[in-house]
Parts: C-alpha cells; structure tokens; sequence
C-alpha cells in the first residue's frame, strides 16, 4: 500500500500506464465480459455528450478499443471500473460483447481518488464535478487540504480555488458544468460577497458575453461603487453605431485609407487598415512612426 500511495502524488501515469500495472494485480490483458462490468458509482464525471459517444462507438466498431479499461474485481465474475467508463458506455453501443480490461485491487477511497486524477488529466471534469469530488473527498475521507494536495498531486491553492466554486449560486454552478462561463468568470464572481451581486454579473455576462477582463474591471467597479454607498450598476454601456461610424470617418482620414471598423456585441472588435501597394504600405508606416515620435 506504501508504494501505491507514492505512485498516487505522481498522478495519472504512475496509477494506470500500460507499463505499470503490477501493483497488487496482473499486467496482463484481460477479455471481459460486457454484462460483468458495472460502472463506479463514485464516478466523478457526471455527464457524458451523446453525441461524442456515438462517434467514439462508431470508431470502436471499426477499429475495437485501442486502450484498455481498468477494472477491479467486486466478486465472481463481477468488476466494476476504476478507468474507461467512457470506452465502456461506447462499446455497449457499438454491441461489442467483451472488452480488454487491466484487473487491478483498490479500495473505495482508491477508487474515487483514481477515477478523480484520470478525469482531471484528460481535463473530462467540468470545474463543478472536480469541486464537488474534492468535497467529497475531504469529508469523507476525513482529509485536510494539503493531505488531498499530497494524495492526488495537486497543489493546496489549486484545491483551494475549485473548493470556492462551490460557494456559488446554484444558477451559476450550472453555468460552469454546461461551460456556458469558465473559471476565470467564475474567480472574477467569488470577489463579489453578495450572492444577489454575484447573480446579477452572472447574467451579464451571459447577456452580453463579456470577457473574463471585463467582468474583473466590473466587480472592481461595482466594488468601488459599494464602499461609496452607490448601488453597482449593470456593464458600461457601448458605443452607438453611429459613435462608431464617427470613430471609423476619423480613423480613415487620419491614415488617408478606408478603414475597416468591426465589433461584436460583446465589445471585442479589430480594426484594418487595407492598403492596395507598398508605397501605400510605406506611408502608414509614417503615419505610425509619427504617432510613436509623438508620445
């Protein structure tokens, strides 16, 4: 058990690579029966994209399973997985009847924290699903943080910012599982206390898809605006079109060539500057130059 608890801070590769399976189990290659196997319960990952099981099913029948599961044995002909659910639920698709499986012996804390790392280095688990583990993990384990850092290979402010998460409202926890926002707009919400505040950024950010800059420039904001005893007020509003077709008029007649102007709703944009030769070319280059000699 000693020398499986040291492979387990090492991550992925020491548990379950091809090369390494000797531990308390056999390396060899096993064919499994399909209707012996059950899913692990403690799965972490809690959504799995019809759509790309079809396609991995449709891979399996031609090609058959490249990657073997890893399995461990719950009775007489009885396994349940460690690794591979997903190459699992696709085989039963394409009607395979046997599977190539490692057998591996593992506990249940094991099993769960194994599951967890395989997950995480092939990035399968949503932010939400890797909190809610480490959560689970913790309590049921009765672990610190820096224990589960020591155990599963990441660093304590790593499991530290996921744990966070989960002080979020419902709405926005599911926001993150669908991946509708990221971390970052995630972080950016946490350093609003309010879950009212955090809520009403949210759908902001939904509304008008701001950028993880811009919802860190408007919690500072809203921030501001609380110390001062104003009511936070919703993202600054945008140009008018018309703001932007001065802005373009002038761009063009500044550099002597039709600018192109562009903008999505959510603010980002670019602006070309079209030139038909190089002695066109030559005199933007002036321009420019200019403009830096003047700073």
């Amino acid at each position: 058990m000693t020398k499986y608890k040291s492979a387990l801070g090492r991550g992925l590769d020491s548990l379950i690579s091809m090369d390494d399976i000797q531990t308390n189990g056999s390396s060899a290659i096993n064919e499994i029966e399909i209707s012996q196997i059950s899913p692990n319960p403690e799965q972490p990952r809690t959504t799995f994209s019809e759509e790309a099981l079809e396609e991995l099913a449709s891979s399996i029948r031609e090609l058959g399973i490249i990657q073997p599961l890893t399995l461990r044995s719950v009775g007489d002909n009885a396994y349940q997985i460690i690794s591979g659910e997903r190459r699992y639920r696709a085989a039963k698709m394409a009607g395979l009847h046997t599977v190539p499986a490692y057998i591996r012996t593992a506990n249940d804390s094991e099993l769960t924290e194994m599951a967890l790392i395989e997950n995480i280095q092939r990035e399968d688990l949503n932010a939400i699903e890797i909190a809610l583990t480490f959560k689970k993990l913790i309590e049921q384990y009765h672990l610190t943080q820096e224990r589960l850092s020591e155990r599963i290979g990441k660093k304590r402010a790593t499991i530290a910012n996921f744990l966070r998460l989960i002080r979020l409202p419902a709405e926005v926890q599911l926001g993150l599982r669908d991946k509708i926002v990221d971390m970052g707009h995630a972080r950016a919400l946490l350093s609003l206390d309010k879950p009212s505040l955090q809520l009403k950024l949210y759908n902001e950010i939904i509304k008008k898809g701001l950028s993880v800059r811009q919802v860190e420039a408007l919690v500072k904001q809203w921030q501001e605006a609380e110390e001062k005893g104003d009511n936070p007020t919703v993202a600054p509003k945008r140009l008018k079109n018309s703001d932007y077709d001065m802005l373009k008029k002038h761009l063009s007649q500044a550099f002597k060539t039709k600018v192109q102007f562009s903008c999505s709703p959510s603010g980002k944009g670019k602006i070309t500057f079209p030139f038909d030769n190089e002695a066109e070319l030559e005199k933007l280059i002036c321009i420019f130059d200019k403009l830096k000699e003047s700073e």
